[in-house]
């Protein structure tokens, strides 16, 4: 079933319809003069699709009979090098689109095409990657941006043909793109140069749509309309516009265009937020209420009377006036549970929290409270608590600077335990032991994996950086230095193989990692009858640090299972985030 791409003449709408695999397609008229061209669109529906979110958007949509359909890319999860699973994720978004009786175009995200080796089974299941067509006299572009960071990045190949299709489409009544990642977010709205922006300019572009934020925002540049969808079914991020799960309605008339996002049947302004206020608003969510230490978790997962300390900043032009309040799970104890705060205009205050618990330690304790972003507009800000594992790095006990992969526990001590499941809960994988060690500006990790049927051991990766996280592993990520938000991330297989990144924060303000960046580490395996182990050697030179005893580094591994299908790590969520790892001490 291809349904990517269609080329649209007022005489076979709907015939290429049918042929491109849509099914049960019905008549529409576009060849009339005056009826407006009304169409929806729809915005991203991972990462993780929220179960039936879709369906029920695709269900409305075809109750308001538009034109046509068209997406912004993230149809699928993803993010696989299966093809077989790849294949299955096409054929079960192509069931929930099935209802449609109108023609239906897909923008591609980076769910969609991760990597190149999807490629191929995009093209397969839902047409070229990028491509254009008409309706009636009204042109339509669709471009691939999926595995590019900046506008500046598209293949020469595409951009050759984007400049051919919008010198051949000048005379068009009105010209729209649509592509998956809002550059022009971090661009244009910025004052910095934009390639795709001054081509859209030059060539009479009247509209753009895009994705990937998961927020509704829009806004006028040049007499282009810019705007970003927010979510469909994926992570929903509705702050400051009260937008969760939605599409948009476009009209095109003798008027021009005009955009309506509707969220269970209502619709607001196309203008609610505008693009300079959701970054007042990114801001502010990022930076205004951020925790500056963490309750401190010790071996038997219980904080015992930590003290924590939330600063909160008012950036804004108004006093800050509001109350925190904290959601308090059972089994946690926090004083105080709630407090009064008043932070003059440019100013910032700190807060300490003594915090207790005696259950479970997730879920954790959540905080909330508003700030103002704008005259009359307050956003909720809510952060969980930042909690804090510590691991001990022992000084160095073996004599050898060599490795042979098999974890002595004469040479090893102080093992760290207790892995957590995906769920907050013990996880299932069989029992496991991380050590860590460390000599002058070196350390040494170890990790002792029980496996009761090493038959069924999955370690077919046999090339650095190949997906190994999809099989038996171990991974770290490390954050060298308290001070600065880059982490690296390496992940190790039963062979040894490994696959490494730098983690950083990106163009659009989300972390990211550079999979160009390889670590220096030894590393040796061992397998036993019903266990494998895994020694590794890291100079610390590489992350600019010493490894002085006394210092301390940001912390998180775990270890994935495959015959279980389960994981467990030392914290949750396993995530790029550093303020989300534990903290590993050099004794």
């Amino acid at each position: 079933m291809n349904i990517g791409r269609f080329y649209i003449s007022m005489a076979t709408i709907i015939i290429l319809a049918v042929t491109a695999g849509i099914v049960n397609a019905v008549p529409h008229d576009l060849t009339l003069n005056n009826p407006p061209i009304r169409f929806a669109v729809i915005g991203d529906r991972t990462d993780h699709a929220t179960p039936g979110v879709y369906e029920e958007i695709v269900a409305e949509i075809e109750n308001m009979k538009p034109d046509f359909v068209i997406t912004v890319g993230d149809a699928i999860q993803g993010y696989t090098t299966d093809t077989l699973t790849l294949k299955s994720e096409w054929d079960e978004y192509l069931s929930i689109i099935r209802p449609l009786t109108m023609p239906i175009y897909l923008t591609p995200g980076n769910h969609d095409i991760t990597y190149d080796a999807a490629l191929p089974i995009y093209c397969e299941k839902a047409g070229e990657p990028y491509y254009s067509f008409n309706v009636r006299n009204c042109h339509f572009i669709v471009l691939d941006v999926t595995r590019q960071e900046a506008s500046n990045q598209l293949p020469e190949d595409e951009m050759e043909w984007l400049i051919k299709d919008l010198q051949s489409h000048m005379n068009a009544a009105q010209t729209l793109v649509f592509y998956h990642k809002p550059f022009w977010y971090d661009s244009i709205v910025m004052g910095k140069p934009d390639t795709l922006h001054s081509l859209f300019k030059s060539y009479g572009v009247d509209a753009v749509f895009n994705g990937h934020l998961h927020t509704y925002f829009s806004t006028k540049i040049d007499g282009i309309q810019y705007t970003a969808l927010g979510s469909s079914g994926g992570i929903i991020d509705a702050v400051p516009s009260d937008l969760d799960y939605h599409f948009t309605w476009v009209t095109i008339d003798d008027k021009g265009i005009s955009i309506a996002p509707i969220k269970k049947g209502s619709i607001k302004p196309w203008d609610i937020v505008s693009a300079s206020e959701e970054h007042v608003v990114d801001d502010i969510s990022k930076n205004n209420m951020n925790f500056t230490s963490a309750a401190i978790v010790g071996g038997d997962l219980k904080v015992n009377n930590s003290a924590v300390k939330l600063e909160l900043k008012n950036k804004s032009d108004q006093t800050f006036n509001d109350t925190l309040r904290w959601q308090i799970p059972d089994g946690w104890e926090i004083g105080p549970s709630s407090e009064q705060i008043s932070i003059p205009p440019g100013e910032s205050k700190e807060i300490e929290f003594r915090i207790n618990s005696t259950g479970k330690l997730y879920p954790l304790p959540v905080i909330t409270t508003h700030f103002p972003y704008a005259e009359k507009k307050t956003i909720p800000v809510s952060r969980e608590l930042r909690i804090a594992r510590m691991a001990m790095a022992q000084p160095k006990m073996f004599r050898s600077s060599s490795i042979d992969g098999k974890v002595d526990s004469n040479s090893w001590c102080c093992p760290q335990i207790n892995l957590i499941g995906p769920d907050g809960g013990k996880s299932a994988v069989e029992p496991t032991r991380f050590y860590f060690s460390h000599y002058r500006d070196t350390l040494y990790i170890a990790t002792h994996c029980t496996e009761s049927n090493m038959k069924a051991l999955k370690a077919d990766v046999k090339e650095h950086d190949g997906p190994i996280n999809g099989e038996d592993c171990v991974g770290f990520f490390i954050q060298p230095n308290l001070q600065i938000d880059t982490a690296y991330q390496i992940y190790f297989n039963p062979n040894g193989i490994s696959f490494d990144q730098k983690i950083y924060i990106g163009n659009l303000g989300y972390y990211t990692g550079d999979k160009t960046w390889d670590g220096i580490y030894t590393a040796k395996t061992y397998l036993g009858d019903d266990y494998w182990d895994i020694e590794i050697i890291i100079p610390l030179s590489q992350f600019d640090v010493t490894g002085k005893d006394g210092e301390k580094f940001g912390l998180n591994f775990l270890r994935k299972q495959k015959r279980l299908n389960t994981s467990g790590a030392w914290q949750i969520p396993v995530d790029y985030d550093p303020k989300t790892f534990g903290i590993l001490h050099l004794n």
